[in-house]
């Protein structure tokens, strides 16, 4: 069978050559017929000049030194392939990391508008899905006892802080998202009755701007809340836990995204303000160390959560990918033997993804949420030390079904940030790390926030929060349970062929 092709070196001298005979053609009609006629040749001729450049001056890219004009239909099509991909070719079911099918559920969720589908699932029915077990006797969801976790209740402190909805706007900075972004998230939360992570950004001043309660979230850097060498500066702390919308402290040893190296806010992401928000210079990446210079090992870590703990006086939690099994068993004995328990541990699956990491971290390292998840409840049951804390999770979690099964596996509640993000009119662009997201929300320039009017995106998250929290009142009273708390991983039909170990028990 012989290939179809074009001689794409014939076609391209032959452009080429077709350039400059088209430039003495109207430069000699210009000059035989009509003046009129050297418009045509100044054109033609511009691209000639173009073509000497790529052709016989720059050295950086071969393809444009051998095709010279020609050649950069390759990067025109290279710059606009995702959008041609993403709205001509590809299905409903194949991009990542959110294919349209799920993008389109949180859209239609945000809008408030019916988000029922007919005709049958578009997923896989394979060994590769966890499905949620319904039972034969489902109860009336009136019976379904209202949601409820309360952190800080295992120490038996003053400040304790409670939640009444399973889903809780997961860690992004003023830095990672633009002003208007963080405005309308705060606002909208605030609206839906949840709280909001502050991502590592120091300051929160957007975040409380809007009046939400806060998870103030302290990364490695400490932004916010360190000295010159990196270690905690105590007195920042407490004035940062002093504010009266900052309910909890979160403590992140790694993310999902990038677990084992700390936090990168790109250079072009960074304005005088954050800067001064941050006390970081401006003109080149903040990369945040890879672990907190208090923090070297068990003991050290847990005295530093300790530690925390004593100065604020609000419930702490800890934020982490999995990597190991073993360190972790090995962390949760030290909590034991120091009587030091987090108030909460949110768990990051190496899915999530909305900080800027290289391709490296976010591809191959750390353990997915929903194995990791498994083994982290495991451990902490297996250590008698379960009923000492609450364990979130995290990792695309955006959509009611997939947090169901975080609940059956452990999680007391839900973290997401990028199903926040699409409640917002995140058109997945893949941008979020260049400072040109085009709808506004990962981006700090003036013009591209314009088009994120506050008011009409904080509406659209308590939408997307109303609409989750009548569906986990739905899928719950499906299973026959009348409180998440009752949900174990039994509750799950776990394929043969499932690539994780997880392990139901019935």
């Amino acid at each position: 069978m012989t290939r179809l092709a074009v001689n794409l070196p014939k076609l391209s001298r032959f452009i080429n050559r077709s350039i400059v005979l088209f430039t003495l053609l109207f430069a000699g009609l210009g000059y035989y017929v009509s003046s009129g006629w050297y418009i045509g040749a100044g054109i033609f001729g511009f691209f000639v000049l173009i073509n000497v450049y790529l052709i016989y001056i720059q050295k950086d890219t071969a393809v444009l030194r051998n095709f010279g004009l020609f050649g950069q239909m390759r990067y025109i099509l290279m710059s606009v392939g995702p959008e041609l991909r993403q709205y001509l070719y590809a299905s409903d079911t194949e991009e990542k990391p959110f294919n349209r099918a799920e993008r389109e559920e949180v859209y239609q969720k945000a809008q408030g508008k019916d988000s029922t589908s007919s005709f049958g699932s578009l997923d896989n029915f394979d060994s590769n899905e966890l499905k949620i077990r319904h039972s034969f006797y489902a109860i009336d969801k009136e019976k379904v006892k209202p949601f409820k976790v309360t952190f800080g209740e295992e120490r038996g402190i003053k400040n304790t802080y409670t939640i009444t909805k399973p889903v809780i706007i997961s860690a992004m900075s003023f830095g990672a998202l633009g002003e208007h972004a963080v405005r309308a998230l705060s606002r909208g939360a605030k609206r839906a009755g949840i709280p909001m992570n502050t991502g590592e950004g120091g300051f929160p001043k957007y975040h409380l701007m809007e009046g939400a309660d806060l998870i103030w979230q302290m990364g490695t850097a400490k932004f916010g809340a360190r000295n010159d060498d990196g270690s905690l500066n105590e007195a920042n702390l407490r004035k940062i836990a002093s504010e009266k919308n900052v309910k909890m402290i979160e403590i992140k040893f790694s993310q999902g995204a990038k677990p084992g190296k700390g936090g990168l806010l790109p250079a072009e992401k960074i304005t005088e303000e954050i800067a001064l928000l941050r006390h970081v210079p401006m003109g080149k990446d903040v990369v945040s160390p890879p672990h907190h210079k208090e923090c070297v090992d068990a003991p050290s870590t847990v005295r530093f959560i300790g530690r925390v703990q004593k100065i604020v006086a609000k419930p702490v939690g800890i934020k982490f990918c999995l990597g190991s099994d073993k360190e972790f068993r090995e962390l949760v004995r030290e909590m034991k033997k120091q009587n030091t328990f987090p108030d909460y541990i949110s768990l990051d699956g190496a899915q999530g993804g909305t900080g800027a990491a290289p391709k490296s971290y976010m591809d191959d390292i750390g353990v997915p949420l929903f194995p990791a998840l498994h083994s982290v409840q495991n451990i902490l049951v297996e250590e008698g030390v379960r009923n000492k804390l609450k364990l979130l999770s995290a990792g695309k979690l955006i959509n009611p079904g997939k947090q169901m099964i975080a609940l059956s596996l452990g999680a007391d509640a839900c973290y997401t940030a990028r199903g926040f993000m699409l409640a917002l009119g995140c058109i997945q662009a893949l941008q979020c790390n260049r400072n040109t997201c085009p709808v506004g929300i990962t981006t700090h320039k003036k013009e591209l926030q314009h088009g994120l009017d506050i008011e009409d995106k904080a509406q659209r998250v308590a939408n997307y929060v109303a609409s989750l929290d009548h569906e986990f009142y739905e899928l719950l009273a499906s299973t026959g349970k009348k409180s998440g708390t009752e949900l174990s991983v039994d509750n799950l039909y776990i394929p043969d062929g499932y690539p994780m170990d997880i392990k139901a028990h019935s």
